[in-house]
């Protein structure tokens, strides 16, 4: 189903199963399947791809060369019904490519008010938050998280099944294969806590106070201790309650493949 506002080429290919929204425009050498949706106001450009059971949603931009929702590259994928999601108002530049998922999460999703910059790769079952901003040539292997508020530099290689929390940044060129905790920021070889994200922070509303708490957390966790189960029992003992303590200590208990190290 086609709205009757939607703009679309003469020249864009649009199978008539698809189901396009109001004032959706679709230009010039736009491909888009029949099992997809794509949300109000959305814009797909020329020679943008859209296949398998995706969903684009409102106000997205999807620019020149992406190819959305194509098969997963993992070898056990054997052509389960999987899908792709992306949030509304999120912006895929030139040349991205985000795969169908596995049996393992059934869908590879993109938040919403995201940045997905040019040749970033996105695997199969990878799970982005919302504000997110992926950095040029970023290559995502599957069953990768990426909490909210993450911003991810240029030429960052992460792992598959890497966790990073939210509001963390990892600085360009790096190679990730550990966890990296939220709030922080992660830099050198091998990729190592160098700080709070402290700018991002401010940026987003946090007030001093708790700037201080989250940076008191890390003080206590890779600065104070040798052992990070130590660092833990001393953090839950030592500090104040808070939900930012609660959030940093149950994303280290759950991190059972481990974080990445302190900076010395």
């Amino acid at each position: 189903m086609i709205h009757e506002t939607a703009n679309i080429s003469p020249l864009a290919h649009v199978d008539p199963q698809a189901r396009i929204g109001a004032n959706v425009e679709v230009a010039p050498f736009a491909f888009i399947g029949p099992n997809v949706t794509v949300g109000a106001g959305a814009w797909i450009g020329p020679h943008a791809t859209v296949l398998g059971d995706t969903t684009v949603g409102e106000e997205c931009k999807l620019f020149p060369g992406c190819v959305i929702g194509a098969d997963s590259q993992d070898l056990k994928y054997k052509g389960e019904p999987t899908t792709v999601e992306i949030g509304a108002r999120t912006s895929i530049r030139e040349c991205v490519t985000i795969h169908k998922a596995t049996t393992d999460k059934m869908v590879t999703r993109v938040g919403s008010d995201c940045l997905i910059m040019a040749y970033v790769h996105i695997a199969h079952d990878v799970q982005v938050g919302d504000h997110v901003i992926l950095a040029n040539s970023c290559n995502v292997a599957g069953h990768v998280v990426i909490e909210d508020h993450v911003i991810i530099e240029g030429m960052v290689g992460i792992q598959q099944f890497v966790r990073i929390g939210k509001h963390a940044f990892i600085a360009g060129g790096s190679l990730v294969r550990k966890n990296v905790p939220p709030y922080i920021k992660a830099a050198r070889e091998p990729l190592s806590y160098i700080g709070i994200n402290g700018i991002g922070l401010r940026r987003r509303g946090f007030d001093i106070d708790r700037i201080q708490n989250i940076e008191d957390i890390y003080r206590t966790l890779y600065v104070l201790n040798n052992n990070m189960t130590q660092a833990v029992k001393a953090a839950e003992l030592e500090l104040p309650t808070s939900d930012d303590k609660d959030t940093v200590l149950s994303f280290i208990r759950q991190s059972d493949k481990g974080i990445i190290r302190g900076p010395f």
